[in-house]
């Protein structure tokens, strides 16, 4: 089996499915492009009343697969394309989809995964499922169009917070922090699941579909990023620290950060 995002249809709710064996569903290059591409196409369904996002064999997604790293990620201008045209569209589409769009969250859901639940309208989160950005230990900030649906949703000192320590943490701690809509035994999950899906297809399409847009656009909305930030954010690129972090992801050993 390889790295997929399946999409199925169940009635009028739409399954996608997030799967790489081995890797807690570790997100591929070839995922988030199937990503940004299978959205774009429910986005025009106009008779879908829901959207469930859910990951394969127990866990929602690990991130990106930093497997790929050192071919897709090779250089600056590489990392800027990643982050940008790779990743950006992808969460893009989720944020923008018009159909209501739940998160359903087993195991483990961080960096990339984490990215993809900020960007849905609903989380529902197993007891045991953990959560957490950790890629300062790989040397690297959050990309600006990675960052605006976590600071959206949480705000400044969860964000910072997150960010800067890295950890890991559980559910509960992520239903307090404002990550989750709710927390449910895992026993419960499926049955939770059902009936939040039940509930956002029973309420009227065209009225769900303008208070997403309404709400979007009375959203306070950050002013972009200049050229010479923009820039500036994607230097570290060729620093020390980030290919170290990434070496040391890859060989499975502790970090040697020295700040270059």
């Amino acid at each position: 089996m390889s790295d997929t995002v399946t999409f199925s249809r169940e009635g009028s709710t739409a399954v996608v499915t997030l799967s790489n064996p081995g890797k807690l569903n570790a997100i591929s290059v070839d995922m988030w492009q199937a990503l940004a591409a299978g959205f774009a196409t429910l986005a025009a369904d106009m008779s879908l009343r829901c959207v469930l996002v859910r990951g394969a064999d127990g866990n929602f997604a690990a991130g990106a697969d930093i497997a790929e790293f050192p071919t897709v990620r090779g250089d600056e201008a590489a990392v800027r394309r990643y982050h940008t045209e790779i990743i950006a569209p992808a969460l893009r589409a989720i944020s923008e989809c018009p159909h209501p769009t739940l998160a359903a969250i087993e195991g483990v859901c961080v960096g990339g995964g984490l990215e993809i639940a900020c960007n849905c309208d609903l989380r529902v989160a197993a007891a045991g499922s953990r959560f957490g950005v950790p890629i300062n230990r790989l040397g690297f900030p959050m990309a600006p169009g990675e960052l605006r649906g976590l600071l959206a949703l949480v705000g400044r000192a969860v964000t910072l917070e997150i960010l800067l320590e890295g950890r890991v943490f559980d559910a509960l701690e992520a239903e307090r922090k404002g990550l989750l809509t709710r927390v449910v035994p895992a026993a419960a999950m499926h049955d939770e699941v059902t009936a939040t899906v039940q509930r956002l297809s029973a309420g009227a399409p065209l009225a769900a579909r303008i208070n997403k847009t309404t709400i979007r656009r009375l959203s306070p909305d950050p002013t972009l990023l200049t050229d010479a930030e923009f820039d500036a954010h994607f230097r570290y690129a060729t620093s020390r620290d980030h290919a170290e972090g990434v070496a040391a992801f890859l060989a499975h050993r502790p970090p040697d950060f020295t700040g270059e």
